[in-house]
């Protein structure tokens, strides 16, 4: 295993020392990011959409800073993943599920990354649990796209995982893509809203730490071991990356796929 170095300040800040910083896309509004740790990074996700032009404004609720009243003054909000449940009791988590009503009424973009995508179930009426197995998905796995995804876009063919519960599609959202332990693995709801299970936005650092980090989670059912999590990167990690540039613009800049036909999905 690599020796593992300290994250650097732009790593753990996509805006800081950018020369593209200041160069924003559509009308300037920046994207808000929440993380939910004290050094969370939005990674390989906070890096391409500044490369993209975009600012971002990142906020931390679990240390207490609050989220906005109106998403008016943003691009769109993109919602990380964390240790803690959908379903646990804590007054932030119930707060930012709540809070994710703001996106969905004013029909801003909103992209849920693990935790955020179950904090967007639950905030529609939808359920988020473990399989009743306690199987996990801690590593890389097999993503097959429905019928509807593949109408929007081409996908990888493996992607990394780390969690232990899934969730259920909400009523009324299109499945974009499926998983074999779990089922529910990307949605798009009402046309602005996004939900993916899986984590894309890892850059190698935060892989090594998570490895590192999260190596007790590695004897649960299903979970694959520390060094098939680094051998996977390797193999699988470049086509995820330019899936998740692509997914990007069509989230945020309502972008059709290159490898897609300029077809609207069926409802």
């Amino acid at each position: 295993m690599s020796r593992l170095r300290k994250m650097t300040a732009t790593e753990q800040d996509p805006n800081r020392d950018n020369p593209i910083r200041d160069n924003p896309i559509r009308d300037g509004r920046p994207i808000l990011i929440v993380l939910h740790q004290e050094r969370s990074s939005p990674g390989r996700v906070g890096q391409l959409l500044v490369e993209k032009g975009y600012r971002l404004d990142i906020r931390r609720p679990v240390l207490g800073e609050p989220l906005p009243v109106t998403l008016k003054d943003h691009a769109g909000a993109v919602v990380f993943g964390g240790p803690m449940s959908a379903n646990d009791p804590e007054d932030f988590v119930k707060k930012e599920i709540d809070w994710i009503d703001i996106p969905l009424r004013e029909k801003r973009p909103y992209l849920g990354i693990c935790l955020g995508a179950q904090m967007l179930v639950r905030q529609l009426g939808g359920k988020v649990q473990s399989n009743a197995d306690g199987s996990t998905e801690i590593g890389w796995y097999p993503l097959h796209p429905t019928e509807k995804g593949r109408l929007l876009m081409h996908w990888p063919r493996m992607v990394y995982h780390f969690h232990r519960e899934g969730f259920e599609l909400p009523h009324g959202a299109d499945l974009l893509a499926e998983g074999d332990a779990y089922p529910n693995q990307a949605f798009r709801y009402d046309g602005n809203a996004w939900g993916l299970q899986f984590h894309a936005e890892l850059t190698r650092v935060m892989m090594h730490r998570w490895v590192v980090h999260g190596a007790h989670r590695f004897i649960l059912p299903n979970a694959q071991q520390g060094r098939e999590h680094l051998e996977g990167r390797m193999l699988f990690d470049a086509p995820l990356k330019a899936w998740l540039s692509e997914f990007l613009d069509i989230v945020f800049e309502g972008k059709t796929a290159k490898a897609a036909s300029p077809i609207t999905l069926p409802a």
